[in-house]
């Protein structure tokens, strides 16, 4: 099962003690910082948990899995995370 924004939103209420409202202001806050970030091309970098980086993809050529027919793959961007190890410590604890 994933957690949800709805999800986070929960866990903030309740470890804040912030109304639901309040904690949904500040959950949605935080997502648009992030995402304008990204949009613009910046790093994120957060101590503790890691680094969100977008990255430039070329076009390439590719088919279409149902069909086999050939097309191209366009150029595009994506965001790519980097645990730190931190987080990466606490992921294998055993």
């Amino acid at each position: 099962m994933a957690m949800t924004k709805a999800d986070i939103i929960e866990s903030v209420f309740e470890r804040a003690g912030l109304s639901k409202k309040d904690a949904a202001e500040v959950v949605e806050l935080i997502f648009d910082t992030l995402k304008m970030t990204l949009e613009h091309g910046e790093k994120i970098k957060v101590s503790g948990f890691g680094n969100f980086v977008v990255s430039q993809k070329r076009s390439r050529p590719g088919r279409n899995p149902q069909t086999g027919q050939p097309l191209e793959i366009t150029a595009r961007r994506v965001v790519k995370f980097r645990a730190s190890q931190v987080l990466k410590g606490a992921l294998n604890k055993s």
